[in-house]
C-alpha cells in the first residue's frame, strides 16, 4: 500500500471523522458515544498498523473483527427496550444527512481501483451504485426536513433503496477480498480494506451508515400513522 498517493489516505481519514461528527450531531452531542467511537478507531488503528488483518487465509477471517463488534452493538440496541428508546431519540434529519459521506467514500474507492488495490466492480464504474445515495442525501435532507416538501413515506422508501445499495456494495467488496471464500476479482482483489486507514471503512463508516438507515427506518415505521 506504499504506492498510494498520500491524498487518498488523508481524504479517507477526513471522511471518517466527518461521518463521526455528523453522527455525533444526530446523538445530540452525546460525549459518551463520541468517546466510544474514537476509542474504537484508536484500537483498530493500532491493530491495523500491526499487520494483523493482512493475514487473510484464516478461517474465520480476521477481517470479521472489524465489522462484527459494531454489528453486535447494533443488534443489541434493537433487541433491548433501552436500546430502542435510544434509537428513537436520535435526530432523523442528521441520520439522513450522514449519507453525504458516501460521495467521498466512492471517490476513494475509485482512486484505490486506479492504484490497483480494489477491483473495478466495487466502484461506480462497476457494480457499485452507492454514490447515488450520497448524491441524493442532501436533497432528501433539504426537501424532507428543511422545506418539509417530502412525505415521510418518500423518506422511508429512499432509506430502503439506499440500504439495498449499501448491502450490494458490501457483498461485492467482501466477495472480492482475498479471503478463502473469494468469488470475484481474482486478478485485482480488494486488498485495501485490510490495511490502515481503510480498515475504518468496515469497522466504522459502514456500520454507522447501516445503523443510520436502520434507525431511520424504525423511526419512520413507528410513526407510520403520519405517513402520507
Amino acid at each position: 500500500m506504499q504506492n498510494l498517493p498520500q491524498y487518498i489516505s488523508i481524504i479517507f481519514c477526513l471522511t471518517t471523522f466527518v461521518t463521526i461528527a455528523i453522527f455525533y450531531k444526530a446523538t445530540s452531542y452525546s460525549k459518551p458515544i463520541l468517546a466510544i467511537l474514537l476509542i474504537w478507531l484508536t484500537i483498530q488503528t493500532f491493530v491495523g498498523l500491526s499487520g494483523f488483518y493482512t493475514i487473510t487465509n484464516t478461517i474465520p477471517p480476521r477481517f470479521l473483527l472489524l465489522p462484527l463488534p459494531p454489528l453486535v452493538v447494533i443488534m443489541g440496541l434493537f433487541a433491548t427496550k433501552k436500546g430502542r428508546n435510544y434509537i428513537d431519540g436520535l435526530d432523523l434529519k442528521y441520520l439522513t444527512l450522514l449519507h453525504i459521506i458516501r460521495i467521498p467514500v466512492e471517490l476513494v474507492l475509485f482512486w484505490l481501483f486506479v492504484y490497483k488495490t480494489v477491483p473495478q466492480l466495487v466502484t461506480f464504474e462497476g457494480r457499485n451504485y452507492d454514490i447515488l445515495s450520497g448524491l441524493s442525501a442532501p436533497f432528501i435532507f433539504y426537501f424532507g426536513f428543511i422545506k418539509n416538501k417530502l412525505s415521510k413515506k418518500s423518506i422511508l422508501i429512499w432509506n430502503c433503496i439506499c440500504l439495498g445499495l449499501l448491502l450490494n456494495v458490501v457483498a461485492n467488496v467482501v466477495l472480492s477480498a482475498p479471503f478463502p471464500f473469494q468469488k470475484f476479482a481474482f486478478d485485482q482483489p480488494a486488498i485495501a480494506i485490510v490495511y490502515f486507514p481503510f480498515i475504518w471503512l468496515p469497522s466504522c463508516i459502514v456500520p454507522l451508515v447501516l445503523f443510520s438507515h436502520l434507525a431511520s427506518i424504525r423511526q419512520l415505521l413507528k410513526n407510520n400513522q403520519n405517513l402520507a
